[in-house]
């Protein structure tokens, strides 16, 4: 995208009356930013839910300098502005209505990836919550997903530590401009998530963490990914808006269930109960529901069985039992080889990409 153009959509973002959507309408209309600037008004009105109101201020002069200024201050951070029609815009968001006309990102970002996760929950977040972070991210590693959260205290910065920790992409949505870096407490972690990931946000450089800013963000968490997961909730929260905002953008919601006791457990049971999201307990089911293909990961010089492939004793353990039984379900694999369901399903998944085991419809696991 030129520069012109770029300033010219800035500048549209800029006019308090135009959201994404009437941005869209007059972009489709009128065939560029640029173009919507050089159209005369009474054209402009013609478009279906367009009015006066909606455009006073279009040819303002001022929202050109505010434009400017953003571009120059972009330009110099190295900020990579992403336009919706453009290759580089992320892929699941492209669909969503209303997304933003401009995405802004800082870091070694590739959007386009096919498997990505976006992972909410509580900022109060309980041993409970942060063990599941810990042994999802465990089990999921070896499918080298792009997981996306809000880098907030509680469940996001638990989600994406454990994430960096094991070398995977992991994306900031941020509710401010990336100018800055909030809560400041995590600033310490902004340059290792740089460098495999970094920050997304729709926000200019004159943007502070303001509560509706974090609202409106949630939806750009919900539509840039194929699913998303809710940890831990309570009975009200953001996370159950980002949830809801899944479910409408025609995604996949899945919720770690607790006891009905645990006050941070009521969000996420009552998604469940309201059927708003399939109940998880461990990254096995989620793989499984959404239908990825660990064959993709293989490398296709690889595909061949191996003749001799060494186990550990927890795999061979695995193996044996599954040679001996037959098929098994997961749950019945972890109760006779004793060991934990995440434990159990993690070394499943590795066994898999070895090419001892096949997962099988119903959940079955069988040795090859």
């Amino acid at each position: 995208m030129t520069e012109p153009e770029i300033i010219a959509a800035l500048r549209l973002q800029a006019i308090p009356n135009i959201g994404d959507v009437t941005a869209k309408k007059l972009i489709a209309h009128c065939g560029s930013p640029t173009a919507v600037f050089e159209d005369k008004m009474q054209h402009l009105l013609k478009i279906d839910g367009v009015g006066t109101f909606t455009l006073n201020g279009l040819f303002d002069a001022s929202h050109l300098d505010e434009a400017e200024a953003e571009y120059e201050f972009i330009a110099k951070e190295g900020i990579s502005p992403s336009y919706f029609m453009d290759e580089d815009y992320p892929h699941y968001l492209k669909h969503c209505m209303d997304a933003p006309i401009l995405l802004f990102q800082r870091g070694d970002i590739n959007l386009n990836q096919k498997r990505i996760i976006s992972v909410v929950g509580t900022r109060n977040i309980t041993n409970y919550g942060s063990a599941f972070c810990e042994a999802f991210i465990e089990e999921i590693a070896p499918l080298d997903p792009i997981i996306v959260s809000g880098f907030a205290y509680g469940v996001d910065i638990t989600i994406q530590k454990a994430a960096m920790d094991r070398g995977l992409q992991t994306i900031g949505c941020l509710a401010h401009g990336l100018n800055q870096i909030y809560p400041k407490a995590h600033k310490k972690y902004a340059s290792k998530m740089e460098q495999k990931g970094g920050f997304i946000s729709e926000f200019w450089s004159s943007s502070n963490p303001d509560r509706e800013n974090f609202l409106k963000r949630n939806r750009i968490i919900a539509g840039i990914s194929e699913a998303t997961l809710v940890v831990e909730s309570a009975e009200k929260g953001g996370s159950l808006v980002t949830a809801d905002l899944a479910n409408v953008y025609n995604r996949e919601v899945f919720a770690v269930p607790g006891r009905y006791s645990d006050k941070f457990s009521k969000g996420c049971n009552d998604l469940i109960k309201q059927q708003k999201a399939h109940l998880l307990t461990s990254a096995a089911e989620l793989i499984y529901l959404l239908g990825w293909d660990l064959e993709e990961k293989k490398d296709e010089s690889a595909v061949q069985k191996q003749l001799f492939i060494e186990l550990d004793e927890t795999e061979q353990s695995i193996y044996s039992y599954l040679q001996l039984n037959g098929k098994q379900v997961l749950d019945t694999v972890a109760l006779a080889c004793n060991l934990p369901i995440f434990k159990t399903s993690s070394t499943l998944l590795g066994m898999e990409m070895k090419g001892v085991i096949r997962p099988l419809p119903g959940k079955l696991f069988e040795a090859i």
